[in-house]
């Protein structure tokens, strides 16, 4: 690498003189060396930086490590890291003696910065190649590289060469080694084997690995961990607590999260911006949003994330007008609006069905904001669109959109031509996503559903088979609920449980009593060809009303049952709900793949909106 020749221009300033001689004797190049430290120390800009490197050639320090590794320090603090490595490794400097600081404060620097990690891994190669030795602080700016460059075999390789040079039973490696394995797809049972062997477990390698889960969407295992955490008597600090509110907020573990909460107080630990960040985001996820508009409210400093937060929870809510006013009223404070709050913006317009409200929020970002629409928004566009109904404006608007569209936004479109009985317009548009994505499962759950829609049962059957050919699977619904700090997972037809059968006794009374009431099985959903009775038994093994079931038997009268479903919750589990509610004088959160839906006394806050 060769720096640009009109770089090395003569110094005016720092109150130098230009026709300084190369020093020949100690005391003479110590003098010099000094005053580029300095030099460096003060300096606060890239011109000045050019300056000095000047300065550096002048003096004949060119070789100095001291003076070398500063000017990169400096460097790496101005964001101009890419002229001080053009600088040091350029080709005039092949007889130049590189030692282990340098190198590690250009890999640090590369390390740090976002879009050119892989420049790290390339001066750790060279490193090697220079036959300069790396040490215990190289080893986790390389790691730190290949986890943000997710690069699972990279990282396998560097954790090699840790073994090799004899610091991978150094604690800071280990625990990088832990955050570059879970950053990896497919990494985390490596992760977890570098956290078991680690001899001596400290904070951060508990926090690491507790984000790592949680992070990898496998929030009961991270909640678990956590709670070994404290049996082994390790404080957490305000990291770990960032995540496991992270894992709660997952799997709305909702009273788990409130100890948190209190626990952060009792403790006094550091509450910065990004934990009530997250607090605020596992109070609105977990059911309870007046909670978390009551914490942001007291926040003294507030950023984009904070605002964003509570505009997306009041979406998940249904509480559209309320975010719209949220959102002007960060207009208001002075905080621009980026992306992501267009998002929830736009979403808690879907959910609420703010139609044209909507339409003017998406005009005005490029007319008023400047901000370019991403697929996101075009999709938040067409499910607002698909949810009021107009699937032909829907339709319209896809076929309009500069960019192409993308399989969760023909999706959309699908799930609206099934609601409202465009069925033919539904089944062609799956047909092409099944012909682009051969292998996504859920294009075919999509056209055979159709088929069960329309009848069609040999066609549904085909499909079936098909599937099991490519050996892909339907995900199975679930539902999570929390008991006494405990998760609880149940899936349709059950059995695992080891209180079952009082489940599954209740589950009848509840049918019993709901058909009191005038409850009537929605049958149509239950997309398989068996007559009306099976239909009706099939709907109340549903994983949403085993759930109910269970919490029935295990909670005191009159209080509140919450849990959380992957999918979309059916029409009828939706219907039923809404009669138990009554029925038992219980509040019902439900959280979905959507929304949240809070029933009481018969009815539901979606209005059947959702």
């Amino acid at each position: 690498m060769r720096l640009p020749t009109k770089l090395y221009r003569p110094i005016t300033t720092f109150g130098l003189s230009t026709n300084l001689q190369l020093p020949h004797d100690t005391t003479k190049r110590r003098v010099a060396e000094q005053s580029c430290l300095t030099l460096l120390q003060s300096c606060n800009t890239t011109q000045k930086l050019t300056q000095i490197q000047t300065l550096i050639l002048k003096l004949g320090l060119r070789n100095n490590p001291l003076v070398l590794t500063k000017f990169a320090s400096t460097s790496s603090e101005l964001d101009a890291i890419h002229y001080a490595s053009s600088f040091l490794f350029s080709s005039e400097a092949d007889t130049r003696v590189y030692d282990t600081f340098l190198f590690n404060t250009v890999i640090r620097a590369y390390a740090q910065t976002s879009n050119s990690k892989e420049n790290a891994i390339y001066f750790y190669r060279a490193m090697l190649d220079y036959g300069v030795l790396p040490n215990k602080f190289t080893f986790p700016f390389v790691l730190k590289s290949c986890a943000g460059l997710a690069h699972l075999n990279l990282g396998q390789s560097v954790h090699g060469s840790a073994v090799k040079f004899g610091f991978d039973d150094d604690l800071h490696v280990q625990n990088t080694m832990i955050h570059m394995y879970c950053c990896c797809n497919e990494g985390v049972e490596s992760a977890r084997k570098v956290f078991d062997e680690t001899p001596k477990l400290d904070s951060v390698t508990w926090s690491v690995m507790i984000g790592g889960y949680a992070r990898l969407g496998c929030p009961a295992i991270a909640i678990a961990l956590y709670r070994e955490m404290q049996v082994m008597g390790v404080r957490p600090d305000e990291i770990t607590m960032v995540s496991v509110l992270s894992a709660c907020t997952d799997s709305g573990a909702l009273e788990l999260g409130k100890w948190i909460e209190s626990y952060v107080r009792r403790e006094k630990i550091q509450q910065p911006v990004e934990l009530c960040n997250a607090l605020i985001d596992m109070f609105a996820k977990c059911g309870e949003i007046d909670k978390a508009i009551k914490l942001f409210r007291q926040m003294s400093v507030r950023t984009i994330v904070s605002w964003t937060s509570v505009i997306v929870g009041l979406a998940m809510h249904g509480r559209g007008e309320e975010a719209v006013s949220l959102f002007e009223e960060m207009i208001k404070t002075g905080v621009a609006p980026d992306d992501v709050a267009f998002i929830g913006l736009l979403s808690a317009c879907s959910h609420s069905g703010l139609v044209e409200t909507g339409r003017h929020y998406f005009n005005s970002m490029v007319e008023k904001f400047g901000i370019e629409p991403k697929i996101e928004h075009y999709g938040c566009m067409v499910d607002l669109l698909s949810r009021a109904g107009l699937v032909k404006e829907a339709l319209d608007f896809v076929q309009q959109m500069p960019i192409e569209p993308n399989q969760i936004i023909w999706r959309s479109i699908i799930a609206a031509c099934h609601a409202r009985g465009e069925l033919k317009l539904g089944e062609s548009i799956t047909k092409q996503l099944i012909e682009n994505e051969p292998m996504h499962e859920s294009n075919y759950v999509l056209l055979s559903n159709i088929y069960a829609k329309l009848l069609h049962w040999e066609k549904k059957t085909k499909i079936r088979e098909t599937m099991d050919m490519k050996g892909m699977k339907k995900i199975p619904g679930s539902t999570m609920i929390e008991l006494n700090n405990e998760m609880y997972e149940f899936v349709a037809g059950d059995k695992s449980h080891h209180q079952y059968k009082e489940i599954y006794e209740m589950v009848d009374e509840m049918g019993r009593e709901m058909k009191r009431a005038g409850y009537v099985p929605t049958t149509s959903q239950v997309l398989l060809d068996i007559d009306e009775e099976d239909k009706e038994d099939s709907l109340y093994r549903h994983s949403e009303k085993l759930a109910i079931a269970f919490a029935l038997i295990n909670t005191p009268p009159g209080t509140p049952i919450r849990f959380v479903k992957n999918l979309r919750v059916c029409e009828d589990c939706h219907s039923a709900t809404k009669f138990i509610s009554k029925i038992y004088n219980r509040e019902i959160v439900v959280r979905d793949r959507n929304r949240f839906h809070h029933l009481k006394n018969g009815s539901c806050s979606c209005g059947d909106f959702w």
